[in-house]
């Protein structure tokens, strides 16, 4: 990471108060900076007026919810990479989150070990350790500058969350050339299972609600039927 560790700030939203110890010791033992709320409201105002690399948050909470955090915050800006907590199972749940700007979920229970290295993913692809060298790439009006992490389409900026910009990145970095859901998973989520497919197919859907004139016919980032996507050569 080009930042030190303890200066990483990490959020913590969950009114489970052992997990919320058990998320603050473990994180902290990475040499992270760890603030932990137990409620929506009192985490909702703790994003909105503090900075912090990374945003941990359970999706069901006294005052608000986390659906409904994780929609305000992104309203607002808040880039920040967003991690939902959840002991529901349904799919509906975790696609939700992700349509409302969510970078990735974790279900209850989960393990320690998992969430400390999908954090650790979250903030390597989200800019604390990004690239310094990395010249800009120029595609058809779409630039992307690594270094920024800024994306503009025919000169109008684009606002996009840590992981669509990586995931943007990944496929621009190779124009014409498709790639399976499942190796986007490996290379932009670090994930290896197929599980998480759908993680991706509405990655796609929002970057292309993002990015394209017409997301129905989308000019940058296609479709290869039966394989995956692509972006344009």
């Amino acid at each position: 990471m080009t930042q030190c560790a303890s200066t990483v700030r990490v959020l913590v939203v969950d009114d489970d108060h052992n997990i919320g110890e058990l998320l603050t010791m473990h994180l902290e033992d990475l040499g992270l900076k760890v603030t932990h709320a137990a409620d929506g409201l009192r985490g909702l105002e703790l994003a909105l007026t503090n900075s912090y690399d990374i945003v941990l948050l359970d999706v069901m909470l006294p005052g608000k919810d986390g659906i409904d955090i994780c929609r305000e915050l992104r309203a607002k800006k808040i880039r920040a990479p967003i991690m939902m907590l959840t002991f529901r199972g349904e799919e509906v749940d975790k696609v939700l989150g992700l349509e409302m700007g969510a970078d990735d979920y974790v279900t209850k229970p989960f393990s320690i070990r998992e969430i400390c290295a999908r954090v650790k993913a979250l903030l390597r692809r989200s800019g604390v350790a990004a690239g310094a060298d990395e010249p800009k790439i120029e595609l058809h009006g779409l630039i992307i500058d690594p270094v920024s992490r800024e994306v503009s389409v025919h000169g109008s900026g684009v606002d996009l969350t840590s992981t669509e910009f990586d995931l943007l990145l990944f496929l621009a970095k190779s124009p014409g050339r498709p790639f399976s859901r499942e190796q986007l998973l490996t290379r932009v989520w670090g994930y290896t299972s197929s599980a998480y497919e759908h993680t991706v197919n509405t990655h796609i859907n929002r970057l292309r609600a993002k990015i394209e004139k017409d997301p129905s016919n989308p000019a940058f980032i296609q479709t290869v039927w039966g394989v995956g996507y692509k972006c344009a050569a």
